[in-house]
């Protein structure tokens, strides 16, 4: 597919928004993206322009997203950018949005502490048994019904 994937290093910029579609979680949030360069004339660092994003964060990622980021934090987002013109009261308009594929807390200014998410109560089973992919002691016969079911043996390259 040709998509525009797009990684965008900013800071939370509105509160995310959650919501519980048909689709499944959605939230969304606005991501200022500040260029900062070095001002010769004046020996400093100044900020640019700010662009804002819309940032769209759907199921897993939704419902992290909303539990996580807070207004101000540093973050990098990953996805897929979307930029759309629209006419509202006769005025033209463009947004540029971005679908999240990945989004962190930028570590340059700070730390972080990741928890894994509760897993779902509905996780399907396994149909069937794991096999034994213990390779049995050197001279121990193999157990009943185990033949076939050890790692491939690794090919030799001469």
């Amino acid at each position: 597919m040709n998509e525009t994937m797009v990684c965008a290093v900013g800071r939370v910029a509105t509160q995310p928004v959650y919501r519980e579609v048909a689709s499944g979680p959605s939230a969304r949030f606005r991501l200022a993206v500040t260029a900062r360069y070095w001002d010769r004339e004046k020996n400093t660092w100044t900020d640019g322009h700010t662009n804002f994003f819309t940032v769209w964060a759907n199921r897993q990622l939704a419902t992290n997203t909303a539990a996580s980021l807070t207004v101000g934090e540093p973050v990098i987002v990953q996805g897929r950018l979307k930029v759309r013109t629209d006419v509202r009261e006769g005025q033209s308009w463009t947004s540029a949005d971005i679908d999240a594929v990945a989004i962190g807390h930028d570590l340059a200014w700070g730390t972080s502490a990741f928890r894994r998410a509760g897993k779902p109560d509905t996780a399907p089973s396994p149909t069937q048994p794991e096999p034994n992919w213990e390779t049995p002691p050197e001279g121990s016969a193999e157990p009943a019904g185990a033949q076939n079911q050890h790692a491939p043996e690794p090919a030799v390259l001469t």
